[in-house]
């Protein structure tokens, strides 16, 4: 029976991925760690409120086997680059890192599709550079999941995203071959193949692109 510990729990991947880690006869206890309480109640569940400034002081209640990240924000949500830097880059490499110490063997890091550390774009940049600092944490196994359009209803507005989503369907059918890594998934599928990949660990470093992910379901 494993341990397992959530960052983004709240958000639309990790909603999905909470799910899955609490049915899932593996696990005995999954922690989260939020900013509000969620409105789910489980025998399994341990809630911690915290963020990245607080996060340091929860560090001995951040014990698991497993650490799964899928923190995120927007530009339209968080504009300020230096706080979006934070969300996005700085508290999962300290989540990592603090799971890391508590004898974390497993990350398993939601970043995104092209994401790369010398790119000149803000995002792109942004997710890379996540990768590598998680990465060079040395965990036993990094897991690491690159989705293109992630499908699923936010529960905020996002115009843009939904518009895309609507169209998205036909846009699959035509990215064939190399270009199959930019199709949208699901939220739920995605959340599926962190989990199954999580009971069957085996390079120490994995990265998931479109294909990778299916074949996990």
């Amino acid at each position: 029976m494993k341990k397992a510990v959530i960052l983004g729990a709240s958000g639309l991947v990790g909603s999905f991925l909470l799910k899955e880690l609490l049915d899932h006869p593996a696990y005995q206890q999954v922690t989260i760690v939020v900013r509000k309480p969620v409105d789910i109640t489980h025998a399994k569940l341990k809630t911690l409120i915290g963020d990245f400034h607080t996060l340091p002081g929860l560090k001995e209640a951040i014990a698991a086997d497993e650490i799964f990240i899928t923190l995120g924000t927007t530009q339209k949500k968080t504009p300020d680059r230096l706080e979006y830097y934070r969300i996005d880059h700085d508290y999962p490499v300290l989540g990592a890192q603090i799971a890391k110490e508590n004898g974390a063997k497993s990350v398993f890091l939601l970043t995104a599709v092209g994401a790369n550390p010398d790119s000149g774009l803000f995002y792109i940049k942004t997710k890379g550079e996540v990768e590598r600092d998680v990465t060079a944490l040395g965990f036993e196994h990094t897991h690491i999941f690159r989705p293109s359009m992630i499908l699923g209803n936010r529960q905020e507005s996002r115009p843009l995203e939904k518009a895309l989503t609507s169209i998205w369907p036909v846009v699959n059918a035509i990215l064939r071959g190399p270009l199959n890594r930019y199709k949208g998934i699901t939220a739920k599928d995605i959340a599926r193949a962190m989990v199954a990949a999580a009971q069957n660990p085996s390079s120490n470093v994995t990265i998931y692109h479109w294909s990778d992910m299916n074949a996990l379901l």
